[in-house]
């Protein structure tokens, strides 16, 4: 019998309560960590260290508590390329989620600390960024998407188009779609062709349409 490998994860987070909290939520999940940090170059050292699956780290960090955590993650990820990074924040940081997204758009997320709440919904994150997905929370898709211009393509997009749109950005399948709308497979990309139109993304072989219209919602 062949064993599964254990997911291995490095923490970023200066809070020791949420730290542990967070180790606790993994394990009960079947999900190791294997190092631990409470600033920026804590996380660089652990992730060369352990060369982990994935590194989920706190975007306000010691010294200043601003951008300490997500500046780190992408120093990590410039030494270890294609690293998944799931960043997690109280606020909504509307620069650095765009910031992220665009310096990848995969194996990246953003959640706000809310959603640890619903330990579940956490875990599928945690799995999803880790095998190479994109995870955005949904509070901060609304957030960017309230601050496009009028004059920008994306307002003639449809309601559903939007819906679609937004949950391709949260890294859901064309199937993953349907299903949360209660639509059929058919009528997704029916909407995601519409998407691709109204934004101007003709298919071309060197360009990724489903994340350059992701990128287009996010502002980038």
């Amino acid at each position: 019998m062949v064993k599964t490998r254990t997911m291995r994860v490095v923490i970023a987070e200066d809070s020791v309560l949420l730290r542990e909290g967070l180790a606790r939520l993994l394990a009960d999940g079947g999900i190791e960590t294997v190092g631990v940090a409470g600033d920026g170059p804590g996380l660089v050292t652990a992730v060369a260290e352990h060369g982990p699956d994935l590194a989920i780290v706190d975007v306000r960090m010691p010294p200043s508590h601003t951008d300490e955590g997500l500046r780190a993650a992408l120093e990590a990820r410039s030494r270890r390329p294609g690293l998944p990074i799931l960043v997690l924040s109280q606020y909504v940081e509307q620069q650095y989620a765009a910031e992220l997204i665009g310096g990848g758009a995969s194996a990246v997320g953003y959640l706000l600390k809310e959603r640890i709440a619903d330990v579940s919904e956490f875990l599928d994150a945690v799995r999803r960024v880790a095998s190479g997905g994109t995870v955005i929370d949904p509070e901060v898709i609304a957030q960017l998407l309230s601050r496009h211009r009028r004059d920008d393509p994306l307002e003639s997009l449809t309601a559903r188009e939007r819906e679609v749109l937004a949950l391709m950005a949260e890294g859901r399948s064309n199937a993953a779609v349907a299903a949360r709308l209660a639509v059929t497979d058919g009528a997704v990309e029916k909407h995601i062709s519409g998407i691709f139109g109204k934004l101007g993304l003709e298919p071309a072989s060197d360009d990724h349409r489903r994340v350059l219209a992701v990128l287009a919602y996010l502002g980038r």
